[in-house]
């Protein structure tokens, strides 16, 4: 989920943050602000950007997720590894699992 202040992308915040960030450390999840827990070193790509400099920054910063965002800052997506996978290699089990419905 993206974290906004005053409109403006400020943070990312995961279901791994919350493990490592919160209950890792014996946190109460429920007394935890995202703002408190979310990345705010972010990088960022525009939405004409190509699949191949998203995998790039993926490798390079070592992230799982890059906020799409319009040169206006308006967060428009956000471009994760399992899109990557299904993009690349409908065919992967990464790809499977990303397209795959939520678990309900």
């Amino acid at each position: 989920m993206v974290v906004l202040e005053n409109n403006q992308l400020c943070g990312i915040v995961t279901d791994r943050d919350i493990v490592v960030r919160v209950l890792a450390d014996g946190g109460d999840p429920a007394m935890v602000t995202v703002g408190e827990i979310c990345s705010r070193e972010l990088t960022t790509v525009p939405p004409t950007a190509s699949i191949d400099d998203v995998v790039r920054l993926i490798r390079e910063k070592a992230i799982r997720r890059l906020p799409v965002v319009e040169e206006d800052g308006e967060v428009v997506g956000i471009a994760s590894i399992g899109d990557i996978a299904v993009a690349r290699d409908r065919e992967s089990a990464l790809a499977d699992v990303s397209a795959a419905p939520p678990n309900t």
